[in-house]
């Protein structure tokens, strides 16, 4: 699915103007698309119950009017609630009228009673807002959010922005209805925090009127077209070998993790480079990979001594996971930097074996096959030597950019994980809170290796492994909770999962 900005809707809008729909046929679609959405989320919850639409004095003034309408024919007890002006915009006027015909009382907010209602439908703003709102919509938004009733917003909460999905004070929704497409409110923070559960209802804008080269989200479908059914007669050398280098005396779980997420995703063979005081560890975890444990420094992490012996295990391999658990010391960032020198096979990499290239970034420039990185927000931050919060202001530039500097793919995990080669780019929309926890990256890690073991591009094996990954954390959330779930109930799951992708 598309996510555009607001520019962009905006542009697609003119088009289907001058070739298909009058301003007003548009307008009027969207606002019974939208009726008809929270009459399926709502249904009988909102018969005979209070339902303010609560009405700015633009454009998105009229799809609220139209709503309205349709929701007292319904059976709801709607009414108009104008939060500052009367409309004065031709459209919104015409179906503002038609309302009042049908008899939706209209009352201002001062005389609005928000509090007695059972759902609010935020009309406020809609795609041409960018800053602060101001009076008197900022106190009108801090009575949506405090009434207590379940919001649902138009197209985006009013005060978000839809480009770039800031937000400051606004309208805290428990149901999003995107109109035509995605935003990047939607799905960039913080404004995602704002949307609730996000529908995208079609108001019959024809294909024609958009272009190509928009961000889109990771689909089922994309995903499903990567994997083909493996070969009756294949054996395990032809479903790919692939190396891990990862793990600590601190960190072993990281290693158990992300050799687990290999073999659950299907890779032929799997081998485990490590340390050698965790070898108990691995194996009382793992018994399927081969293993090859390493001398170590007084740290306990992989030593510069094992090297060259390092370096003629990356050429057995079909792909590499590096970096999970490693930790981050003179010794690992040499190691992490000639494995992505040497290396002719694609390299993920990940957690410390991200921080032990930071202060020699070029190195990816120098590196012979593909790489794919896999920052969180600090980790990003750390690579471009920005801030966190800038980072999580500009998710899609940030990686973009970086991807296209440094000729890699770049996941940029976090709530709607950023997937991008410089040029195109995805965000995914599977997940969800409950996989904020140690351990997701490191199973994330193995999963997109495991892929490129498999014969799958490095960029195409990153959107799988990242769709995928976030719908296993979705099932599993739903089977035991957000609160409760952990890594070990997701990798659980995965091999069954895997079965819809076979």
């Amino acid at each position: 699915m598309r996510i555009l900005t607001a520019k962009q809707i905006k542009k697609v809008e003119e088009l289907a103007f001058e070739k298909y729909f009058t301003e007003a046929q548009l307008m009027k679609t969207a606002g019974e698309q939208c009726a008809k959405r929270i009459i399926k989320t709502f249904g009988d919850e909102i018969k005979g119950q209070k339902v303010c639409v609560v009405c700015g004095n633009g454009k998105n003034a009229g799809d609220g009017f139209v709503i309205a309408k349709i929701l007292l024919e319904y059976g709801a007890d709607a009414q108009i609630v104008l939060a500052d002006k009367y409309p004065s915009i031709a459209e919104p006027i015409m179906y503002f009228d038609e309302a009042q015909d049908a008899g939706v009382p209209v009352t201002e907010f001062a005389e609005a009673d928000l509090n007695s209602a059972a759902l609010i439908v935020d009309c406020i703003f809609g795609i041409g807002f960018h800053g602060e709102a101001k009076e008197p919509f900022s106190t009108v938004i801090k009575a949506i959010n405090a009434s207590g009733a379940k919001v649902v917003a138009v197209d985006t909460p009013s005060g978000t922005d839809a480009t770039y999905g800031t937000a400051v004070c606004a309208v805290r929704a428990d149901v999003t209805i995107a109109i035509s497409t995605l935003k990047f409110c939607h799905v960039t923070p913080p404004a995602n925090d704002f949307c609730g559960k996000t529908f995208v209802v079609n108001i019959g804008i024809p294909e024609d009127c958009y272009k190509d080269g928009y961000t889109e989200t990771v689909s089922k479908q994309a995903v499903k077209a990567c994997f083909t059914r493996r070969n009756v007669n294949s054996n395990k050398g032809q479903n790919g070998h692939q190396l891990n280098i990862c793990g600590s005396y601190n960190m072993p779980g990281a290693a158990v993790i992300c050799a687990k997420a290999s073999l659950k995703t299907g890779v032929g063979l799997l081998k485990c480079l490590f340390p050698k005081s965790i070898y108990p560890v691995l194996t009382s975890h793992l018994i399927q990979p081969l293993f090859a444990p390493m001398s170590e420094n007084e740290d306990k992490t992989l030593s510069m001594g094992a090297l060259n012996h390092i370096m003629e295990e990356i050429k057995w391999a079909d792909s590499i996971a590096l970096g999970c658990g490693i930790g981050n010391n003179d010794d690992t960032q040499v190691i992490c930097n000639q494995v992505i020198k040497e290396s002719e096979v694609p390299v993920v990499i990940d957690a410390d074996g991200i921080n032990s290239i930071v202060l020699n970034i070029n190195v990816l420039s120098a590196a012979k096959a593909p790489v794919v990185l896999t920052p969180h927000p600090g980790e990003m931050a750390r690579l471009i030597g920005e801030s966190v919060s800038y980072v999580q202001q500009n998710r899609v530039k940030c990686a973009k950019d970086f991807a296209k500097q440094h000729n890699a793919v770049i996941v940029l995990k976090g709530a709607n994980t950023v997937i991008t080669d410089g040029k195109d780019v995805f965000i995914n929309t599977t997940g969800n809170a409950g996989m904020a926890m140690g351990g997701t990256g490191d199973m994330l890690t193995g999963m997109i290796a495991s892929f490129i073991a498999q014969g799958i591009s490095p960029f195409d094996a990153a959107k799988c492994a990242v769709y995928i990954h976030g719908m296993c954390g979705d099932i599993t959330a739903k089977e035991i909770s957000t609160l409760g779930m952990t890594v070990d109930d997701m990798l659980e799951l995965l091999g069954a999962l895997m079965i819809e992708f076979e």
